[in-house]
């Protein structure tokens, strides 16, 4: 059975926006422009804004679509998923999806060809992603390594495949029901993550007794409704520690009464305390933003040595990656290269 995930209103018709968004300033995603994987195994990494979109579309290979950082929103095949990082989520070949992205998120995306996918569920889902294929994702990324060319990449490729063929799969980490009254308990929720209200205040609401409804949040959305708000505060609290706002602020807003209890409810989901999480955000943003003036000063170095002289020991890709492998001194008298 596929459960339904999260809120419809976070997904949209290209062509009529969401209330929500800032229709102004949604921006579409480039998509990939090639009709083939150049490869069996194709990275993808992007820094997206709050407000990017891609509409709906579909190719024919197969994506594993991952945030190193914030909330991934995704709607696949009618069904919506939302994924913090220690998740990322499966589209199979020729599924139609579309993307959404609420607040700045660290895009991955690792794309394979058709017959890399035989062994990786037929449907989309969600996967746990174990640390193995964090450090790797983070590794390639880091180097920026879009097709793995050098033999030891190729093996930690199939490493990540391999990864991914074992990784523990849910539905979804968020699901969403479709009967009225839970849909509209459900709703509320989402629309105040901090609403401390016991279960027995919302059967009431509905008419049905406290026993009535837990049974009800186990059939229909595989966990407690303790368990199930839970899960939306840490990723409400996610969102928010991309503001200025202070842990303890945070922690009132997602219905805490003492920051102690809010850290130990994100530590229980992240592994990291949300100072930590937002500490390794910054870091990632200085790392991209290093990753950026690299390449600029790669392809400077690049066109400098194609103007000046060929050297035998440089070539395009570590010109990039590498620019401290060779570098161009200039001197009163001439320029030469150091090698």
């Amino acid at each position: 059975m596929i459960i339904t995930c999260l809120d419809t209103s976070l997904y949209f018709d290209p062509d009529n926006l969401p209330l929500m968004t800032d229709s102004m300033n949604s921006k579409h995603i480039d998509l990939l422009d090639f009709s083939e994987l150049p490869a069996p195994v194709y990275f993808r990494y992007a820094d997206f804004d709050a407000h990017r979109y891609a509409s709906a579309h579909r190719h024919p290979w197969g994506t594993l679509e991952y945030s190193a950082h914030g909330v991934l929103h995704m709607e696949i095949g009618g069904s919506r998923f939302m994924s913090p990082p220690q998740y990322a989520v499966w589209v199979p070949p020729q599924t139609e999806h579309s993307f959404y992205s609420h607040q700045p998120i660290n895009y991955r995306a690792v794309c394979l060809a058709p017959p890399m996918c035989q062994d990786l569920p037929q449907q989309a889902c969600t996967l746990a992603i174990s640390d193995i294929l964090k450090a790797i994702l983070k590794d390639f990324a880091s180097r920026d390594v879009k097709i793995p060319e050098r033999e030891a990449d190729q093996r930690l490729a199939q490493v990540l495949v391999d990864q991914l063929q074992q990784a523990p799969l849910q539905e979804c980490y968020l699901p969403y029901a479709s009967s009225p009254g839970l849909f509209g308990i459900l709703e509320a929720l989402q629309a105040e993550p901090g609403d401390n209200r016991p279960l027995a205040e919302w059967a009431a609401q509905i008419h049905v007794s406290e026993r009535t409804l837990a049974r009800r949040f186990v059939r229909e959305l595989g966990m407690s409704f303790g368990e199930w708000r839970q899960r939306l505060r840490f990723l409400a609290a996610i969102e928010a520690l991309d503001s200025h706002r202070s842990i303890q602020e945070i922690a009132f807003d997602m219905g805490y009464s003492t920051g102690s209890a809010f850290i130990a409810m994100f530590q229980r989901q992240a592994q990291c305390t949300p100072e930590q999480y937002r500490r390794s955000h910054l870091e990632a943003q200085v790392l991209s933003t290093l990753l950026s003036e690299a390449v600029l000063v790669g392809a400077a170095t690049r066109r400098k040595l194609h103007e000046d002289v060929a050297c035998p020991f440089v070539d395009d890709r570590s010109a990039v990656l590498r620019p401290g492998l060779c570098r161009h001194r200039a001197t009163e008298q001439d320029d030469h290269l150091q090698c």
